[in-house]
């Protein structure tokens, strides 16, 4: 078996593996918060979410606050066991 087997293709760009990061360790994040702490543009960002979203990894959900969308994003126990699996990979890597 290849040491790079469970390296997961989802998590291969930065945003990606910021927005995992940051959900893994909060709750949920909204949109402008991961914006703010990836340094991400709008569209950057929401592209990125949605392959996650794609893959089953995240939950979107918009509501309004007020008169303002807002989106909320938050992990499922599938990304979380992904990523986890993805960081324990990295990890079995660097130590070869």
């Amino acid at each position: 078996m290849s040491i790079i087997t469970n390296i997961n293709k989802a998590f291969d760009h930065r945003i990606r593996l910021g927005i995992m990061s940051i959900l893994m360790v909060n709750d949920y994040a909204d949109f402008n918060r991961l914006k703010e702490l990836l340094g991400a543009t709008d569209g950057n960002l929401a592209s990125h979410a949605k392959a996650l979203e794609k893959e089953n990894y995240i939950v979107v959900e918009k509501q309004f606050i007020g008169r303002k969308p807002n989106t909320k994003y938050s992990a499922t126990p599938l990304g979380k066991a992904a990523f986890k699996k993805h960081i324990d990979a990295l990890e079995k890597l660097l130590k070869q």
